[in-house]
């Protein structure tokens, strides 16, 4: 009895230490989630949508934390439904609260509800979304009422905070109260997650321009200045979304930036034509003080049909080659030709 006692403590004492030993950490971060919406009409997937992240979802979750940005509400009827300064550029997504299982299989952990889409249906919108994912045990943030999130997952704590340039966000257009945020998250955390939707929108803005970007009268922020000062205060790494297209990726001060994401999962009601339809899963692994230490593309293709499938031609992966070239010169990132990310420190 005594052997079982001391082999126990042994193994408790082990299991412990190896927690604890953990040296590589590994997050994935991708685009906009949009399942289909009941509103205005009913534009939704068979089958609750379970097909549309399906041929991926083994990718998604090989991996310490899975983020992405949740397009639209979870609410099944109801809400007040947004308006815009342009009703030709309006849409309003509702979709129901039954598909949070697709998110619950595909492995996410984190989702930003800081977008231009969050309160598509009013506040009973927001609360829905908010409560459904609760539910679901997926963590998030960027609404005023919950600005960051504070996890604790393998001895590592990590931090999200996610920022938008749209009411009840936290105010990417802010930066001095946005640095804040960072600067205290960073005191609390190891690893400090950084979510924006900024820039404009679409296939003629995919390069990022270091200067604030308009867009339908909309300020959508400098995104260049934004992801360097927030790092400068404690940012480990950052990833964006907005212009529903892929952007090129960074690397500043061994902390890295993705400044879009593009579309991943965007069932209707989004344009997936052409490059609009191309994005990443990107997987980085950082020390456990969140250095960037290399980083894995998988490039998907979405299309209404079929849902999220991975490229076999890796189309978006030589768009972000292309991108991160041009617009980051000085930025000793490489990129390969089957999606290795590595960085030569300076």
């Amino acid at each position: 009895m005594r052997l079982s006692v001391f082999f126990f403590i042994y193994l408790l004492l082990s299991t412990t230490a190896f927690s604890q030993s953990k040296d590589t950490l590994t997050i994935i971060g991708v685009g906009d989630i949009m399942m289909g919406t009941n509103y205005p009409e009913n534009r939704l997937p068979a089958n609750n949508g379970a097909f549309l992240m399906k041929d991926v979802e083994a990718v998604l979750k090989n991996a310490d934390v899975t983020f992405g940005n949740l397009e639209g509400t979870l609410l099944d009827e109801g809400g007040t439904p947004k308006t815009c300064r342009d009703p030709k550029v309006c849409y309003a997504f509702r979709t129901p609260v039954a598909y949070v299982d697709n998110l619950v299989n595909a492995g996410f952990d984190l989702l930003s509800l800081a977008n231009n889409h969050a309160g598509d249906m009013g506040d009973l919108g927001r609360k829905s979304s908010m409560q459904t994912l609760e539910d679901a045990g997926i963590l998030h943030a960027g609404q005023l009422n919950q600005k960051t999130v504070i996890f604790i997952k393998d001895s590592i704590k990590y931090g999200l905070v996610a920022f938008a340039p749209n009411s009840n966000c936290v105010p990417l257009n802010d930066l001095a109260g946005a640095k804040e945020l960072v600067k205290q998250l960073d005191t609390k955390v190891d690893v400090v997650i950084v979510s924006f939707h900024g820039g404009a929108e679409g296939p003629q803005y995919q390069h990022v321009p270091r200067n604030i970007e308009m867009f339908y009268g909309e300020n959508r922020g400098d995104v260049y200045k934004f992801a360097h000062e927030l790092i400068d205060v404690g940012a480990d790494v950052i990833f964006g979304h907005g212009p529903h297209v892929t952007r090129g990726i960074e690397v500043y001060k061994n902390r890295f930036i993705a400044y879009s994401l593009g579309n991943f999962c965007t069932y209707r009601g989004i344009n997936v034509s052409g490059i609009n339809g191309l994005a990443p899963i990107v997987k980085i692994y950082t020390s456990k003080e969140g250095e960037f230490l290399k980083g894995e593309i998988t490039p998907t293709i979405q299309n209404h049909t079929t849902g999220v499938q991975i490229d076999s031609l890796k189309r978006v992966t030589k768009v972000i080659q292309e991108l991160s070239k041009k617009d980051f010169p000085e930025s000793p990132v490489r990129i390969a030709e089957n999606g290795l990310i590595t960085y030569l420190a300076q």
